[in-house]
């Protein structure tokens, strides 16, 4: 059956009955032949899709269906093929959607996930079907209302489930290098931006929203097959968006089978399954190495997660095993008895227990906004009205101070009766043990308020609703005092004994109590070297306490204690009160001296140098391990910049510290720098302030090339994501554009044209900055010299040209000189008008620009940019309506460039046609060079031709690149062209050679005769088209001619000379003809006529004595080469022997004898006077 007919055996499938056995076997076997041979699946489609989509649910109308779907998604058709199908089919599919069988609106929507790429790839070229894509949007919009229906058939939401992975590859966008994209991943990225109805910013938005949505789904949805689903889809996700690795990592990582509390084992089991399949494949990927090790932390705890849960299984039918068993041994009461015991267990149990402990080890705050907020609401929406209210009133009830923050509220809903087990049993469990890096008084303060929990839980009394909180230090201000309440006073001078419940219950003996007198002993002095090695070890015990603060999970304890720890270091010493108690002193003893102002310079000197010691400590530590102590560093570089703010506006002599530290971590991390480092660009991104030193590290940097992508990308991040820096790191970027090294140039320049339309601010610097790199290259216009009374006025300028601008309105780079030498050099010319080409092609308005400065520029920078546009039109096309205006309207001077530019487009093809009439028009309009008729003379018809011919080969000046233009032009209009210009061609041989060599001859007066010469010469050395007989019958059209051109017996010479099988036509027929036309009256070509008559010689003899008795003597005086040959040509020759003796006498006539006298010439009978000028009888 594969070798069958598919028209022939669909034939047969419709005449048997329908949805029988019998049809349903042909059909299966004409899909087998179809899948073979795919070629008939568009007509087959074509032909019955309206009206099996029209008809009732068949055995007919699901096989053309799914052969429609077949044929769109995954037959091994043309990519343009598929397209046009599934063009066709919208409006079929489109109904589709909206039709009573679940079956047929999954098949639309399996359809659609093959179409959608296709027609977007389509459109986005197609300016004209707005109709096609308004329907094809409601039926993205009508899919997208599938997939979060309530009601929806389980079939149809996973085929929306793959349709929404196709909408979001599609609209977020792929690689921007049009070299490197993939024609089977159409993406944001390919639509044009003045597309009229495809908004790519408005579809990058819901592509993200979409999905954010299924990232929910994820986490909220109860349908293990439907998770499994959107995993399944994100692999093709993170394969072709690199960007979308980081959510995706992000979301996986954090994600638990909480939602699916309560479903079988096997169940959880293959979703986790899935899970950890799409992280390997996600870690072993070129985007997943930045998350290496969150995924191992990840698939760790599943794998945890995992063995937990088996044996909990492994327990779980343990002990029903051993009920049943039991439940055989013992009477039908207990075991009813026993029953009845189990469901209330079970009924009473919190199902969420190992959700909440599950997520409460989650940070949610590496999810985006928006997904968090979903998850609050569907969270809270999982509540009934009750619950919730009850919860409410819960937590606004006052709880004890000792009584523990309720553990996260699972993402299934959770009964009231489990909700209060849940706070009664956290209420009473018995207080958790301090951990010992806690200091001493709040170790006792934990332990005193926990001893007292269970009295205040039976009374709450007033102190005990007093909420005790940390102070978080980041909203004191420098100099607040911390006030505390009484009660909460009392609390912190409670008991700090290790055994609370003894000692508290102890009478104090009041002899043992310290006397009132006492004073605390004085510390110890410590030296320098004591003193760093002090702070470093408490430093060390208060970072390792807190966890490390490494990149990762951390809570806001933490981040206390870090700050805590900066702030030591960074406010703990105030010069201001030292100085203010050294001055108190001074003054109460009565004179200040020069000695003391001394000593306490000295003193501030020392407390300096000491703080310094310590920041250094904390500098060592930090780049240790920078990477992981970003935030420490971060939090550090904080303080420091708010602590200068806050001295200087007391202290204008104030040392900054700010500043220095910044260049020194900088100066340290930059030698350990690599391609890869995300931190760098972290770090400096959470500065408050960057001074100019780290600006100039990464223009550095940018011009390393190992290096080069960090100083770009974190350069970008300053653009995009700090306002307030936005101008300083455009700058860099802008100047790095004129970088002479291409790699570091085409680098800076991407980047720019990617921060383009971004920032109304930096288009403007980006526009300014572009225009004046081409105002550079303009040479000075000369102006009017002012009066001689206007001297003074320019004596301050006498060194500059006229019309010259001063050199300090030009634009001034690092990597530009100062001035431009004359001829400039090629490379120099691309360092200044690179960016501009490059942005061109995205802002057209550019390109007016570079038209009307073209004029103004030396001709070494005008060849250079005539080279260097190539790339820019080519890019463009010939069909970009504002290049296409700028060829018709160019300014004067430019005319090199419009001539170049219509070459670019006609060096590999045909002129379209509405570039051959706007040429014609402007060679009507104005007095252009005829090089313009060059590219598009083989498109015009015959008169056309001929009138323009004699201008374009006025251009010939010696030079063979002329001469090879002309050639060009002779071939286009002569021969067929190759079969690269296509098999369907205007460009035929409009012109036959005879027509095209004959007005090279005739047209000596309109050319000038050297370009004559020149372009008769380019005829003959095309031998392929200038055969011998085509030269025959162009000197046969001359003779006709009334009056010969001059050039004409130099082209019979030639022609003979290049075809010796035309000496027999020149020697009789031709040579004859010009006897008869009197040649001898126009000189040259009479000596044309005898140079040829030598060179055909003999054949040329019989001819000859066809002459005049004259013009023979004549030739024979000029030509004395001939006068032997020809003498024996006539004696040979016989005949009548009076006329041979004649010949002879005018061909061998001796010099007169002296003293005699001539014998009288007498002409032979029949022979008319010589001065007659006719020729003599044979």
């Amino acid at each position: 059956m594969a070798s069958m007919d598919p028209l022939q055996a669909l034939t047969a499938a419709l005449s048997v009955p329908a949805d029988s056995k019998e049809q349903s076997d042909l059909l299966a076997a004409l899909r087998e032949t179809l899948e073979a041979q795919p070629h008939p699946i568009p007509i087959l489609c074509n032909t019955l899709l309206k009206t099996a989509a029209g008809s009732n649910d068949s055995l007919l109308r699901r096989w053309v269906l799914d052969l429609l779907h077949f044929g769109i998604a995954r037959a091994p058709l043309a990519v343009d093929t598929r397209t046009q199908l599934a063009s066709r089919s919208l409006d079929v599919l489109a109904g589709l959607l909206n039709d009573s069988s679940p079956w047929t609106v999954k098949i639309a929507i399996q359809s659609f996930a093959g179409a959608y790429p296709l027609l977007f790839r389509w459109l986005c070229t197609n300016r004209n079907e707005r109709s096609q894509w308004d329907t094809l949007s409601r039926a993205k919009n009508r899919i997208i209302e599938f997939m979060w229906a309530p009601n929806t058939h389980a079939g149809v939401q996973f085929a929306a489930v793959k349709f929404l992975q196709k909408v979001i590859l599609v609209q977020s966008r792929g690689i921007a290098d049009p070299r490197l994209q993939n024609k089977n991943d159409p993406n944001l990225a390919i639509v044009p931006g003045d597309h009229p109805f495809i908004n790519a910013s408005a579809l990058e938005t819901e592509g993200v929203t979409l999905l954010q949505r299924l990232i929910t789904d994820l986490y909220t949805k109860q349908n293990p097959d439907l998770i499994s689903a959107i995993l399944n889809s994100w692999s093709s996700l993170v394969k072709l968006r690199p960007g979308f690795v980081q959510i995706v990592v992000s979301s996986l990582t954090l994600w638990t089978p909480a939602p699916l509390m309560g479903q079988p084992f096997s169940v959880i089991k293959s979703v986790e399954k899935s899970v950890r399949i799409l992280l390997t494949h996600i870690s072993r990927s070129p985007a997943g190495a930045n998350f290496a090790r969150e995924i191992t932390e990840a698939l760790n705890k599943q794998t945890q997660r995992m063995e937990q849960a088996v044996a909990d299984e492994r327990a779980r039918k343990a002990i029903a095993a051993q009920a049943q068993a039991d439940a055989r041994k013992r009477p039908l009461a207990t075991a009813a008895a026993a029953e009845e015991e189990a469901k209330r267990q079970r009924v009473e149990a919190d199902p969420n227990g190992d959700a909440t402990a599950l997520l409460a080890a989650f940070d949610f705050t590496t999810l985006p906004v928006a997904l968090i907020t979903e998850l609050i609401v569907a969270n809270l929406q999982a509540f009934s009205d009750e619950v919730f209210q009850a919860r409410v009133n819960a937590y606004r009830r006052p709880a004890p101070a000792s009584i523990a923050a309720p553990a996260p509220v699972p993402v299934a809903a959770t009964s009231v009766a489990v909700l209060e087990n849940s706070v009664t049993s956290e209420s009473t469990a018995p207080a958790r043990r301090t951990p010992p890096t806690m200091p001493a008084a709040d170790r006792a303060r934990e332990r005193a308020l926990a001893q007292g929990s269970s009295t205040q839980l039976d009374e709450p009394s007033s102190s005990s609703r007093v909420k005790e909180e940390p102070m978080d230090p980041l909203q004191m201000d420098m100099d607040e005092d911390i006030e505390y309440e009484p009660d909460s006073l009392n609390l912190e001078l409670e008991p700090m004994q290790e055994d609370d419940d003894a000692l508290a219950a102890a009478e104090l003996d009041a002899k043992q109590l310290m006397p009132l007198d006492f004073q605390v002993p004085p510390p110890s002095v410590l030296s320098e070297v004591e003193r760093a090695t002090a702070v470093k070890s408490a430093a060390t015990r208060i970072w390792q306490s807190s966890g490390d603060l490494a990149i990762g999970q951390h809570d806001g304890g933490r981040d206390l204690w870090m700050l805590l720890l900066v702030r030591m270091i960074t406010r703990v010493v105030d010069p201001e009160d030292s100085r203010g108690k050294s001055k108190a002193e001074g003054e109460g003893e009565g004179n200040k001296s020069a000695d003391a102002d001394v000593d306490m310079d000295e003193e501030m000197v020392e407390l300096n140098e000491r703080q310094d010691r310590l920041r250094k400590v904390l500098c060592d530590y930090i780049m240790a391990d920078f990477s992981g102590r970003i935030r420490l560093a971060t939090t550090w570089m904080n303080e420091e910049w708010y602590n200068d703010q806050v001295r200087r506006l007391s202290d204008k002599d104030w040392r900054p510290n700010y500043e220095v530290w910044l260049n020194q971590i900088v100066a340290e991390y930059q030698l350990r720098i690599d391609r890869k480092d995300r931190m760098f660009a972290r770090f400096l991104l959470d500065l408050p302030s960057v001074p100019l030193d780290v600006f100039t590290l990464l223009r550095d940097l940018c011009a390393e090339p190992e290096r080069m992508q960090i100083g770009f990308q974190t350069l970008r991040d300053f653009v995009t994501q700090r306002p307030t820096h936005r101008g300083e790191a455009m700058n860099i970027l802008l100047e790095l554009t004129t970088h002479p090294e291409k790699v570091t140039r085409n680098a800076a320049i991407l980047t720019v044209k990617r921060c383009m339309g971004e920032f109304q601010m930096t288009d403007g610097m980006i526009r300014d900055f572009a225009l004046q790199l081409l105002r550079r290259l303009q040479m000075p216009r000369p102006v009017d010299k002012p009066p001689i009374g206007d001297a003074v006025a320019t004596a301050g300028n006498e060194n500059m040209e006229d019309g010259q601008l001063p050199p300090d309105d030009l634009l001034q780079t690092p990597y530009l000189p100062e001035r431009l030498e004359l001829p400039t050099p090629k490379p120099l010319v691309v360092q200044h008008v690179e960016l501009l080409f490059a942005l061109s092609s995205k802002v057209s308005d550019f390109l007016d620009e570079i038209f009307a400065a073209y004029g103004e520029m030396h001709t070494s920078v005008q060849e250079a940019i005539q080279d260097l546009i190539t790339a820019l039109v080519r890019s463009l096309g010939p069909g970009h309506g504002k290049l296409l205006t700028l060829m018709r309207t160019f300014p004067p001077g430019a005319e090199t460039l419009a001539l170049r530019i219509m070459n670019i487009f006609t060096e590999h093809g045909r002129p379209s046609a509405q570039l051959v009439a706007l040429v014609k028009g402007l060679i009507a309009e104005r007095d252009l060079d005829a090089r313009f008729l060059i590219p598009i003379i083989a498109e015009m018809d015959k008169p056309d031709i001929m009138k323009h011919l004699p201008r374009i080969v006025s251009i010939l000046n010696g030079t063979q690149k002329m001469k090879e233009l002309v050639r060009s032009v002779f071939g286009a209009v002569v021969t067929t062209p190759p079969q690269t210009f296509g098999s369907v061609t205007s460009n035929l041989p409009r012109v036959r050679q005879s027509e095209l060599l004959t007005p090279a001859e005739l047209m000596e007066k309109e050319i000038g005769i050297k370009s004559a010469i020149e372009a008769i010469g380019i005829c003959f050395s095309m031998t392929d088209v200038f055969r011998s007989e085509i030269l025959a019958v162009v000197m046969q059209q001359i003779l006709d001619e009334p009056v010969l051109p001059t050039l004409f017996m130099r082209t019979v010479i030639q022609a003979v000379k290049t075809y010796k099988s035309l000496t027999g036509f020149v020697s009789t027929t031709l040579l004859s003809r010009l006897i008869t036309k009197k040649i001898w009256t126009t000189p040259l070509l009479w000596e044309g006529f005898i140079r040829c008559a030598q060179i055909v010689a003999p054949a040329s003899f019989l001819v000859l004595l066809q002459l005049p008795k004259e013009q023979l003597r004549e030739l024979v005086a000029k030509q004395p080469s001939l006068r032997g040959p020809l003498r024996e040509f006539v004696q040979k020759k016989g005949g009548n022997p009076a006329r041979a003796a004649v010949y002879l006498e005018i061909i061998g006539e001796d010099e007169p004898q002296a003293g005699g006298t001539p014998t009288p010439e007498t002409p032979p009978p029949n022979v008319p006077s010589a001065t007659a000028a006719e020729p003599m009888p044979s």
